[in-house]
């Protein structure tokens, strides 16, 4: 278990369900975890996308009733965030090195070690899903599996790249001004939330404007400088044989990314969800929509028991994926919108 003299354990008032940070010092600085539950239970790892952290990437879909039912009755949940991401962080210091992907990925195993946890369930949404993907291809046996959203497995395009490197130089010139936090919602929302002249930006978003206002802009220029420089993780997706659950959504700017990962994963252990008229960050946009194929990926593991007098045996099970969900076609199911929202 977690050893109080490597850490400073920090009780957080502002967030319910009795959470509690703790500052995990590793070989690439000190990295905040927010722990949730019952640390007896299965581990979930949460890692969350550019920019963001537990709060703005995870909460609307940990706050959802059923969502509490499903995974924190079965989990303990262990949110880590990138270096300097976490709330209240301090700039880290210019002198100190950019860690790479990999050195984000080793860093998971020192959160691992320092809470006494052997193989784990993974949580990851864009950036943060590619960091939990590189992290489950070189520790295979620390991870259970894999639920990854709007995932990346390839270098960045040109188009990302380009926008990646406007992106960090208006972030050292100008910190996280307008522009920068424009281009990041439209990484993580749809058009139809992020509003528009006739229609008002929605409460999802306008959190998320606020929370950004949160971030040290040297922080996360340094974790956008190492999602720039990554590695392509293609040729070794087939290898990897822990289950794998992907959503995207229809409207994310990496919904190709996606489907070009899930070609890549051996169909007998993953399964796609599409998430219709949805952004990059289902798990705020439209956290409903995960629910019932999470149900069913985690009774896969005989972690999730619904009510019912017979138990449907998982889709995700290798042995029982219904053909449907890897036909080249679909390369999944596709969910309709799930409203979670009012419309004023």
């Amino acid at each position: 278990m977690a050893d109080s003299s490597d850490s400073v354990s920090v009780d957080m008032e502002t967030i319910s369900l009795g959470g509690k940070e703790y500052l995990v010092k590793t070989c690439f600085g000190a990295v905040s975890v927010v722990v949730f539950g019952d640390q007896d239970k299965p581990a979930l790892v949460t890692y969350p996308d550019l920019a963001l952290n537990h709060i703005s990437c995870f909460q609307g879909l940990f706050f959802c009733p059923e969502a509490s039912s499903i995974l924190l009755h079965n989990f303990c949940i262990y949110h880590i965030s990138p270096p300097g991401h976490e709330l209240g962080a301090a700039p880290i210091g210019s002198d100190d090195l950019i860690p790479s992907a990999d050195d984000l990925a080793d860093q998971i195993v020192e959160v691992l070690n320092f809470f006494g946890l052997g193989a784990v369930m993974c949580m990851g949404v864009t950036a943060g899903a590619y960091i939990l993907t590189l992290f489950a291809m070189k520790y295979r046996q620390r991870v259970l599996g894999l639920i990854l959203v709007s995932p990346l497995c390839r270098p960045p395009s040109w188009t990302e790249w380009l926008m990646n490197k406007v992106m960090s130089n208006l972030l050292y010139f100008y910190g996280m001004c307008g522009m920068v936090k424009e281009l990041l919602l439209k990484r993580y929302f749809s058009k139809e939330v992020r509003g528009s002249v006739v229609a008002p930006e929605s409460d999802i978003v306008q959190a998320c404007r606020r929370l950004l206002d949160e971030r040290q802009s040297i922080n996360v220029c340094r974790f956008l400088e190492a999602m720039n420089g990554r590695p392509d993780l293609s040729e070794g997706l087939r290898k990897l044989h822990c289950r794998s659950l992907i959503f995207v959504g229809e409207n994310s700017p990496f919904h190709s990314e996606a489907l070009h990962m899930t070609s890549k994963l051996d169909r007998r252990y993953s399964a796609l969800v599409e998430v219709q008229a949805c952004g990059s960050m289902v798990t705020e946009e439209q956290p409903h929509a995960m629910l019932i194929p999470i149900e069913y990926f985690l009774m896969g593991y005989g972690l999730y028991r619904p009510t019912l007098s017979i138990s449907p045996r998982s889709p995700l099970s290798p042995s029982c994926i219904s053909p449907e969900l890897l036909s080249p076609e679909s390369m999944g199911l596709k969910l309709k919108p799930i409203k979670t929202r009012i419309s004023l």
